[in-house]
């Protein structure tokens, strides 16, 4: 997932660095619109595949905690088996 998101993140870089220098907003009528639309759009890819990043490494650290606190019933009734 994390890698999915990086490579997003990476691919709208690429996309911006080439889009900024050939697209103005001071155009008026259907060129500016274009391109402030398109900006709008990169500017929300961006923030939603960073948030998506930042959201899932606090999840997946959350998780991993949980993890070794908590056992399922089957494990507990190996736990106990191997015991006695």
């Amino acid at each position: 997932m994390r890698n999915r998101l990086m490579l997003c993140l990476l691919i709208c870089g690429v996309l911006m660095y080439y889009a900024v220098p050939r697209l103005t907003i001071h155009f008026s009528g259907l060129d500016g619109i274009f391109a402030f639309s398109w900006f709008m759009l990169a500017f929300l890819v961006i923030g939603g595949n960073l948030a998506g990043f930042l959201y899932t490494a606090k999840k997946e650290k959350k998780k991993r905690k949980q993890g070794f606190r908590r056992l399922t019933n089957s494990q507990k009734a190996r736990r106990y088996l191997t015991q006695h």
